[in-house]
């Protein structure tokens, strides 16, 4: 299958495209980005000996090509906050990119699994949506906000907490990709482990700013971009497996849905050869995780809202 990274170059780009290098389903990893070393980028990966051939796109000109007859398109293609820019500031900026790159994608390859990790993902996936339904290739059951992070975290501190073997714990991740639009379901964790009232309050929260506490540790001088490539990784392959025919496939990712009082909602998805082929819900909800909720709805409403506004802007 051909995979294209678009944004391959960047902090989360590279060892993103470095991991899907791994996989024996990807035949053609396509890499694109506006900076002028991304052929550089794309000669070294296609030196390591695993079966994918490795081409790099440079360049508006050449992401047509990048994207044609692509399987499954990852965009972690963005720009992250700078000195002096305020949140809607990026936003633009970030709109903007998510909507040149998703034209192209419309435009070649229509029948794509698109997974969208540009942030914020709560608004970008309902433009992507916007720009789509333009060009009447859209599908929900296909495009996907990428928040795979949110249940490697959530995943990661309560084993550190439990004392579990990590590979082994599985904690639903359902709403949004973003503060307090994730919420961890701590009620439905497997295998079963039984929390306090303050430990759910503080694993809540930690899950839900994980995020800042990369960027603290980093001292501004980055944001969680190997956690995130590790996580997109993960779903990209669990989409290629679908795709691919493998049954029982598994992934929480923020898709077009009814379950919630939002057009958009992230909750575990069974996947299949064409894409999302159940939504599995958010199953029976803690008092706790229902009071959250009532906290998740509102805030994704309104980031929904501003990228649906975002493309009406542009028509």
């Amino acid at each position: 299958m051909k995979v294209a990274v678009l944004g391959a170059a960047g902090g989360i780009g590279q060892p993103l495209s470095l991991l899907l290098k791994h996989s024996p389903l990807v035949s053609h990893l396509a890499c694109y980005d506006i900076a002028p070393f991304t052929p550089g980028v794309a000669a070294d990966l296609s030196h390591i000996n695993t079966p994918a051939k490795v081409t790099g796109h440079v360049g508006a000109e050449q992401l047509d090509e990048a994207v044609k007859d692509a399987n499954l398109v990852v965009i972690p293609a963005g720009m992250p906050r700078k000195p002096g820019m305020t949140r809607d500031d990026l936003f633009n900026v970030n709109a903007g990119i998510t909507m040149t790159l998703i034209d192209a994608c419309a435009r070649n390859c229509p029948e794509a699994a698109l997974a969208i990790i540009t942030n914020p993902v709560n608004a970008t996936v309902p433009i992507a949506a916007g720009v789509l339904e333009k060009h009447g290739v859209y599908n929900p059951a296909k495009l996907f906000g990428v928040s795979t992070l949110d249940i490697v975290r959530a995943n990661t501190f309560v084993a550190e907490l439990k004392g579990l073997d990590v590979a082994e714990v599985n904690v639903p991740v359902i709403g949004g990709h973003s503060g307090v639009t994730i919420l961890p379901l701590l009620s439905q964790v497997s295998p079963t482990c039984s929390f306090t009232d303050e430990e759910v309050a503080a694993l809540t929260t930690r899950i839900q700013s994980a995020g800042t506490e990369v960027v603290e540790a980093k001292a501004g001088a980055g944001s969680a971009t190997l956690s995130t490539a590790f996580a997109a990784a993960r779903f990209g392959v669990s989409v290629l497996e679908a795709l691919n025919g493998k049954q029982g496939v598994v992934e929480c990712a923020y898709v077009q849905s009814d379950v919630a009082e939002t057009a958009f909602f992230a909750t575990p998805l069974e996947l299949g050869t064409g894409g999302v082929a159940k939504n599995l819900g958010m199953g029976e909800l803690s008092d706790f995780e229902k009071q959250k909720l009532e906290e998740v709805l509102p805030a994704l409403k309104a980031n929904i809202e501003k990228g649906r506004a975002f493309v009406a802007s542009k028509a």
